[in-house]
C-alpha cells in the first residue's frame, strides 16, 4: 500500500467512513491534535523516565489511537474501553505521584528538566485537543465520551511533569506576578 494517494491534494482528507472532508474541518483538528498528543507523548517516552511511568505513558498512547479512530468516525463507536469510558484510573495516577510533591501554592512554569518540559508540552497539546473535542460537542457531533479523559489526562500531564522535576531534584519555576 502506498503511503501516499494524491486524494488530499485538493485540501480534504478521509474519514473512517469514506468521506471527504477539508482538512480544516473541526473533526479532523480534533484528530490531528490527539496525533500530535500521541507524538508528544511517544518522544517524552524516549526520555530516561522512571521505570513506573512507561507502562502509564504506554497505556496512554493506546487509549489516545481508540480516541482518534473514534473522532474520524463520524458514525462514532459508542462504546469505549474501560480505559476511555473510566477515567478514573488516572486520578489513582495523579493521587499517587501527588503524594510524592510539595503542595502547590503557586502557578508553575512549564520549564525544568527536559523530560518534565516535554511533559508540560504533552499537557499543553492535551488541552488544545480538548478544546477542539468540545467545540465538536458543541456542534452536535456527540463526541462527550472521550472529554472527561482528555480533561484527566491534562490534570496527570501537569502533575507528572512536577513529579519529573521532583525526582531529579529540580525545582517547580513558579510564577510570580509582577508588582
Amino acid at each position: 500500500m502506498n503511503v501516499y494517494t494524491r486524494t488530499g491534494d485538493d485540501g480534504s482528507t478521509g474519514l473512517a467512513d469514506g468521506t471527504r472532508v477539508s482538512k480544516a474541518d473541526g473533526r479532523v483538528a480534533a484528530f490531528g491534535d490527539v496525533d500530535e498528543l500521541n507524538a508528544v507523548i511517544g518522544v517524552l517516552r524516549a526520555e530516561d523516565l522512571p521505570p513506573a511511568v512507561a507502562p502509564q505513558l504506554k497505556r496512554v498512547q493506546a487509549l489516545l489511537f481508540e480516541v482518534g479512530a473514534f473522532l474520524a468516525d463520524p458514525a462514532g463507536r459508542p462504546v469505549f474501553s474501560e480505559g476511555v469510558a473510566r477515567p478514573e484510573w488516572l486520578e489513582r495516577w495523579i493521587d499517587s505521584m501527588q503524594g510524592d510533591l510539595p503542595k502547590l501554592r503557586n502557578f508553575v512554569l512549564p520549564a525544568g528538566a527536559r523530560a518534565a518540559a516535554l511533559a508540560h508540552q504533552a499537557r499543553s497539546v492535551c488541552r488544545r485537543a480538548e478544546r477542539d473535542v468540545v467545540a465538536l460537542r458543541d456542534r452536535g457531533a456527540g463526541v462527550e465520551g472521550v472529554i472527561p479523559l482528555l480533561n484527566r489526562l491534562s490534570d496527570a500531564l501537569f502533575v507528572l511533569a512536577r513529579w519529573l522535576n521532583h525526582r531529579v531534584g529540580v525545582a517547580d519555576v513558579l510564577w510570580h506576578a509582577r508588582a
